[in-house]
């Protein structure tokens, strides 16, 4: 059993290494970081969603803005479409490949950001709600896995983590909604760092 976990234990450090050692990666980060801060600066907010386990990550990024990350500052604009009623009502009348659009028809404005999180990057409401976005001119930004499948190179900036299963690449995907938050607190609130 010892042998198995430390393959996934590796298999997650060499999954990280791989994308850290990328330099566009990093500096995606920091653009997409440096961008939301303007956006919050500017009165704008940040849109967010996934299904399933991604679903939970989109909301666990939000709250770190609506709450706090690492230090008490004032609260930053961050919707993650999430709410149950919302999803099985648009679920049922249009079907659930609107159900992001539909929330982000909600609630987007111009200027916006809108992540949506994809481990296969094929899911039909993730794709939907990004095109919503840019319908709407949003920036877009999309997590994704494996290929990227369709969602690839079709959003603004895109991180495309290779990983075979999903649970190895929302490990990373956090990994990086966590430091954007960071990069926009030391955008934000430099006196914090």
């Amino acid at each position: 059993m010892v042998k198995y976990i430390k393959e996934s234990y590796t298999g997650t450090y060499n999954l990280l290494g791989d994308f850290i050692s990328n330099n566009e990666n990093l500096e995606k980060t920091k653009i997409i970081g440096e961008k939301l801060a303007e956006i919050f600066n500017s009165g704008g907010k940040v849109i967010v969603f996934g299904n399933g386990g991604s679903a939970t990550d989109a909301m666990h990024f939000a709250e770190e803005f609506t709450g706090r990350f690492r230090d008490n500052r004032k609260a930053l604009p961050a919707i993650a479409l999430s709410d149950a009623s919302h999803l099985t009502c648009v679920g049922n009348d249009y079907g659930f490949d609107e159900v992001f659009a539909r929330g982000v028809q909600a609630y987007a404005k111009a200027g916006d950001m809108v992540i949506g999180l994809s481990t296969s990057g094929n899911s039909a409401n993730i794709i939907r709600g990004l095109e919503e976005a840019k319908k709407i001119a949003c920036s877009t930004v999309a997590l994704l896995g494996k290929d990227g499948g369709k969602l690839a190179g079709k959003c603004d900036y895109d991180f495309i983590i290779p990983g075979k299963t999903s649970d190895r690449i929302q490990e990373l995907h956090m990994i990086i909604l966590h430091i954007v938050i960071e990069v926009v607190e030391r955008k934000m609130f430099p006196e914090n760092y």
